[in-house]
Parts: structure tokens; sequence; C-alpha cells
């Protein structure tokens, strides 16, 4: 049921947002050069895939987990795009693919072997990767592998409509995403 819903939504968003897309595109043509940037990730089953995402730093930017990169390389309009969550906006096609799901652990890079180890244990490879999902709702980034895998099997143990649904809602309408969400299941 979930996969219809992610169908569902991916066609709509991309139908719907295209002219955001293009002005997204051409604005960041000229403010990097380069308006969508791709990158190798790991998905269901360990099967890596080319995830999609408007550019928000320097184009020259090393190929590594954003939390290691220097904060000073993301352009104003990135700052941007990044507050409004509207740089995940490509991946609905990779949603629509079926690479990813709205809602699930968020991907890893292919080098990020810490976090690749501690999720091989927990069996967070059997699901498909998201775009959201309680980490981010909690703010829990990819810096801490353990913390990361155990809120990820904490998601995907209590996984169902409702949860999808209001993991959806709270990306995109919450208030202060933090550790005191801890109700949060």
């Amino acid at each position: 049921m979930i996969r219809l819903f992610d169908i569902l939504f991916a066609i709509v968003g991309l139908l719907l947002l295209s002219p955001v897309f293009v002005l997204i595109v051409l604005v960041l043509f000229i403010d990097t050069g380069s308006p969508i940037f791709s990158q190798k990730r790991i998905g269901r089953n360990r099967v890596i895939f080319t995830v999609f995402k408007f550019r928000t730093m320097d184009a020259r930017t090393k190929d590594v987990a954003t939390h290691l990169v220097d904060p000073s390389l993301v352009t104003p309009l990135g700052k941007c795009l990044r507050r409004f969550k509207v740089d995940e906006l490509p991946q609905l096609w990779n949603v629509l693919k079926g690479d990813m799901s709205l809602v699930g652990p968020r991907p890893c890079l292919t080098n990020q072997r810490d976090i690749i180890k501690e999720r091989e244990k927990l069996g967070i490879f059997d699901a498909l990767p998201g775009i959201t999902g309680l980490a981010q709702i909690k703010n829990v980034d990819m810096s801490d592998p353990r913390k990361l895998s155990m809120t990820d099997k904490q998601m995907l143990e209590s996984l169902s409509i409702y949860i999808y649904f209001r993991y959806i809602f709270l990306t995109l309408f919450g208030k202060g995403h933090g550790d005191h969400l801890n109700d949060i299941k």
C-alpha cells in the first residue's frame, strides 16, 4: 500500500512542481553552473543507485557526506533550498523509479563503512531508503552511525500507513524538529 502512495505522490509532485523545478534549475545554473547533483547511494538489498538533488554547494565540493563538508561551501541559495527542504524534490524521480520511498532510512554513501556495518547488523537494507523518516524528524544525522541505525530500526519496526503520513506531515509542517520529539514512533 505504501508503494502505491509513493507512486501517486511522486507523479502528482513531479507534475505540480515542474514549473518550480524549471525555475530552480535556471537559477541554480546561474548560481552554480550545475543545477542538479547526483551521487551514488546504497539502497534496498545494498543495490547501488544514483540519487538526484538540487545542488546546494559549490560544484567543486568533494563527494562526501554533508556533515563532513565545510558549511561555507553551501551557497546562499543552497541554504534557502535546504531550509525549506526543496533540494530534496528531485528525489521524487527516485521514488517514482522505485529506488526510494517517501519514508524510509536516508540512503548512505557507498564509502560510509561505519553506517553500512551498523545497518547490516540491524537489517536496515531490507527496506527502501526514503526522502524522510524518523531520523530526519529527530535531527539524527549520519555522524553517529549507531544512533542513526537504531533510529532507522525503530522507524521500520513501527512503520504503518498512519506513521508514513505522520512523518511526511512532520517533515513538511512540523515545527522545532528535534530530540523533544522522543514520543514519535
